[in-house]
């Protein structure tokens, strides 16, 4: 858009709601997002942390989606690759980096689980587990516990594209469908499942499975941030009217390999990942703000500083911090005689 037509029109953030603060904030989030992953596999390659999987290239779907929720109220069950949706919620670079540390005050498990299994009571972040798609009909169970006790908090959940072929997706959309439930199902479609391509996976469209449970499916581009906000907002708008769910397809590319044990190359061209990386939708949000006028290089440079002090503090605290006590092993495993979890 033009700076005429921009002026005239209204910036495309201010026709979706939101302030010039509020976008730069989203900016700020898929920044730090990536910062953080980046940092991650260096830590892992260096032998300071044990494994890494990373979600660079999905960022702006996941903060995108975040601003379009109410973060105050609203229920999350993201997936392992979500660092930038649960940063936008309110989790911190310090509690990640406990996590990918593996210490005591690791606040998702206590040093026990793998990193990005995210879990937070305060934050109202449902814990995830390692099978994949597991957190699907979790949700649904949330959304109907909202139905029932007539509450208008609604939840969301995230999952890969290969987990839209798990029973567990079926069985979650079905029940949601039947019972009108306030639950939004965003898979984010990265182009495959660790080695596996999309055109082995799928035949259709994720989104085009919702009509079959009776609900609206709709594919958005997951590198527009903005894109993605607006869906999860009206999504969150039917859910709380009493309309039922939403099934959104982010369409992405995962940059980064499967995890610090993939070989992506193995499966995938250097030519095919360099390409979209020129689809990059960190870089996308920065050139958009520097479009706008309300953002240039010079407070990029400030802002990406920022965020690399941040991240080292985190990284600093998190190694120094102790190890859980062997005996923790125990903990929340058997039920105690005064009902404490051991």
């Amino acid at each position: 858009m033009s700076s005429k037509g921009a002026v005239d029109a209204g910036f495309r953030h201010e026709q979706l709601g939101l302030t010039h603060g509020q976008v730069i904030d989203m900016y700020r989030y898929m920044l730090l997002a990536r910062k953080f992953d980046e940092r991650n596999m260096l830590l892992q390659r260096a032998g300071k942390i044990n494994f890494h999987v990373s979600g660079i290239g999905q960022e702006a779907a996941q903060v995108g989606a975040a601003f379009g929720l109410d973060r105050e109220k609203d229920y999350f069950l993201p997936y392992y690759r979500d660092y930038g949706f649960v940063l936008a919620v309110g989790m911190t670079p310090r509690e990640l980096m406990l996590s990918a540390f593996a210490k005591a005050d690791d606040p998702n498990s206590g040093g026990r689980q793998m990193p990005g299994h995210f879990g937070s009571k305060r934050l109202r972040i449902v814990t995830g587990s390692s099978p994949v798609t597991t957190q699907v009909p979790h949700a649904v169970g949330v959304a109907l516990a909202a139905k029932m006790q007539k509450k208008d908090f609604v939840s969301f959940v995230t999952f890969g594209e290969g987990s839209s072929n798990q029973g567990d997706f079926h069985e979650g959309c079905n029940f949601a469908g039947v019972q009108k439930l306030p639950v939004i199902i965003m898979c984010e479609n990265n182009q495959y499942a660790i080695s596996v391509p999309i055109h082995k996976q799928l035949a259709g469209k994720v989104s085009d499975r919702a009509l079959g449970y009776g609900f609206p499916g709709i594919r958005v581009d997951g590198n527009d941030a903005l894109a993605v906000y607006a869906a999860v907002k009206e999504a969150r708008e039917r859910a709380v009217r009493g309309d039922g769910p939403t099934l959104i397809e982010a369409m992405m590319y995962r940059l980064s390999p499967h995890s610090t044990s993939d070989n992506d190359l193995a499966y995938r061209t250097k030519e095919e990942v360099d390409e979209n990386w020129a689809k990059d939708g960190v870089a996308r949000m920065k050139n958009y703000l520097i479009e706008c006028g309300i953002w240039d290089e010079a407070k990029d440079a400030d802002l990406s500083a920022e965020l690399l002090l941040e991240v080292k503090e985190a990284i600093e605290y998190a190694d120094l911090a102790p190890f859980p006590k062997p005996e923790d092993t125990l903990l929340h495993v058997y039920a105690d005689s005064d009902g404490e979890g051991r």
